[in-house]
């Protein structure tokens, strides 16, 4: 039996996914949360085979909480989408993501990924994957990525500091070489740009 811990912010397709991915005999969703930390704690709590995270989902998205779900559990993760911005597929296999599919996917299908996936192989949806063979590469530090990402959750540059365990200044310093490197004026134009391109 595969054991499943997903996650939706959007009530009718975690309740649709749980309920379908139920009726496959060698697969059980032992647990399902509305938003990445619940995902977190669930899969620390449950220790499940594989989980299955939506993209655009609070606090800041499934990717972020992939990566904090694989640094503590030993699990693999399916990411699925209604839109796959440019340059999150390679967020995503360089987070050690085992499966991407558009939430288009039938429900046979994503259980087959599901189970390849358990199985140790990885799936791209293959017109997520030309789509991202076009995507400019990110010009922008893990650190500018992460104030950018923080920044556009409305974080003040106090707040991130404490977040990121850096000084005020050195916050601002990375802002200021994200908004150059971006050639924008504001950090939220930066984060603008960051999110469109799929970068955070």
């Amino acid at each position: 039996m595969i054991r499943i811990v997903l996650a939706d912010d959007e009530q009718l397709i975690r309740g649709a996914l749980v309920a379908l991915l139920g009726l496959e005999t060698d697969l059980d969703v032992v647990g399902s949360a509305d938003n990445g930390s619940d995902a977190l704690a669930l899969a620390r709590e449950l220790a499940p085979d594989v989980c299955v995270l939506d993209l655009e989902m609070p606090p800041t998205d499934g990717i972020y909480a992939a990566e904090q779900i694989l640094r503590s559990v030993d699990t693999k993760v399916v990411i699925v989408t209604r839109h796959a911005r440019p340059g999150v597929l390679r967020r995503a296999l360089a987070s050690k993501i085992s499966g991407f599919v558009p939430k288009s996917t039938p429900a046979e299908k994503l259980a087959s990924v599901i189970r390849d996936v358990a199985a140790g192989k990885r799936y791209v949806d293959p017109e997520i994957a030309a789509t991202a063979l076009n995507a400019e590469s990110c010009p922008l530090t893990a650190r500018e990525l992460d104030v950018l990402r923080l920044s556009r959750a409305g974080d003040t540059v106090q707040s991130m500091a404490k977040t990121l365990h850096l000084a005020p200044g050195t916050v601002r310093n990375y802002i200021s070489s994200a908004m150059a490197r971006l050639g924008v004026q504001t950090r939220f134009e930066a984060a603008a740009v960051a999110w469109d391109h799929g970068w955070i």
